[in-house]
């Protein structure tokens, strides 16, 4: 197997908290002016531009909006135009659609086996295509996802006609590699297919089990063809849903090209900084600076932002800021959202992992919420109805 280069920014053989070892607080006695915010280090300070404050007010709305769709609220969930219009990711992760799918109807199923061997095969097939049809296609073709019963030839043969009926099996949200030269098929599916074969052989899922950290399992999924840093942080953040591993999402993160690009505007000078160490203190100092702009934020019940969640929202400010901050040039040179937001329908029923002991305070709001909502709307309704009576001749409008 070929070896990768390196990891960028960083030296990806540190241990998680030698990668983000940084003091970033500094000197308690430096005062500067109440508008500005500077991350100090132990070598220069960093400098933030107005999307620095944007990152944070963006946060707390689309929060605000995860919460109005946890109790049944309808549209509009917010008065922002730019939430309204266009689709951005949650604040936390794993709020998101396709994540929320993935915990509850591929990990954590009381009909499939919970085996890691069994559980690290349908996360990874899933993550692979990354889209909630191609999962509910194989699942209603075959049955049970099961990788006992796994076949090449049957999957190839499912894919390969869903593809020939013009249905998109892979989502969009990331550029997938088609891994072609390492695995020796043309069609990406077939090589996608070839390389958790690769994985299983390998007993991968015994290997993260083993890992000490998140960084030793970044590793070892890196150093399969098709997968660079970005996937392989997405991945195991992925495998880290599930009972396979249990590692701290505040020890390690590798920045997407999304963020990197969300860092540039939210700061001028990084200060010597790398970015990871940027994410860091955004995720240790989120309170403070909720505080310091007057934002009520409300966390995913008392679990804050991870480093997962803060790299992410630097991805989602860097498509923000170019409706907000038109004038702030990223890395990309992109000016345009492409997706608009659009309601797939129906309900979420938000369910996280069980190790993070949320689950029941998530039903207890939820439940509360919708049933004082649904008595606001059913007096609505009432009071409507009585004020319409009593209006002669209501029904031609006079």
């Amino acid at each position: 197997m070929a070896t990768k280069p390196a990891l960028k920014k960083y030296d990806k053989h540190t241990l998680p908290d030698e990668q983000l070892s940084l003091d970033l607080h500094g000197p308690s006695e430096i005062k500067v002016p109440e508008h500005t915010s500077i991350v100090y280090s132990h070598l220069l300070p960093a400098k933030p531009t107005v999307v620095f404050d944007t990152y944070w007010r963006f946060a707390a709305e689309r929060q605000k909006v995860f919460f109005k769709k946890l109790i049944g609220e309808s549209m509009p969930w917010t008065n922002d135009p730019i939430l309204s219009i266009f689709k951005f990711t949650n604040a936390y992760r794993a709020s998101d659609r396709v994540s929320q799918y993935l915990i509850r109807y591929v990990i954590y199923r009381n009909d499939l086996p919970s085996t890691p061997e069994e559980v690290f095969f349908r996360i990874i097939l899933f993550k692979l295509f990354n889209k909630i049809e191609t999962w509910q296609l194989l699942e209603r073709t075959l049955g049970s996802i099961l990788y006992e019963e796994y076949s090449f030839s049957r999957y190839d043969e499912i894919l390969t006609e869903a593809m020939e009926q013009g249905r998109t099996i892979y989502s969009a949200a990331y550029i997938m590699p088609s891994g072609g030269k390492a695995l020796g098929y043309t069609r990406k599916h077939r090589n996608h297919l070839k390389l958790i074969e690769r994985m299983m052989i390998d007993e991968l899922p015994k290997k993260l089990m083993n890992a000490p950290n998140m960084l030793r399992g970044f590793e070892l999924l890196r150093e399969y063809p098709t997968i660079g840093d970005f996937l392989a942080y997405q991945f195991i953040t992925d495998v880290n849903y599930s009972e396979i591993t249990n590692f701290s999402e505040m020890s390690f993160v590798v920045p997407g090209p999304g963020a990197l690009d969300g860092i540039r505007k939210c700061f001028i000078d990084l200060g010597g900084l790398n970015e990871p160490e940027i994410i860091k203190f955004m995720a240790e100092n989120q309170q403070a600076e909720f505080e310091r702009l007057g934002l009520d934020f409300h966390s995913l019940f008392n679990r804050p932002l991870q480093l997962i969640d803060c790299q992410n929202l630097f991805c989602e400010v860097d498509k923000y800021a170019r409706m907000r901050h038109p004038e702030v040039v990223g890395i990309s040179g992109r000016t345009r959202i492409k997706q608009r937001y659009s309601a797939h329908g129906g309900v979420i029923e938000y369910w996280y992992p069980p190790k993070w002991g949320i689950n029941d305070e998530v039903r207890s709001y939820s439940q509360q919420y919708r049933t004082n909502l649904n008595s606001r709307s059913k007096l609505k309704v009432e009071n409507f109805t009585d004020e319409f009576s009593r209006v002669p001749n209501a029904s031609n409008g006079h």
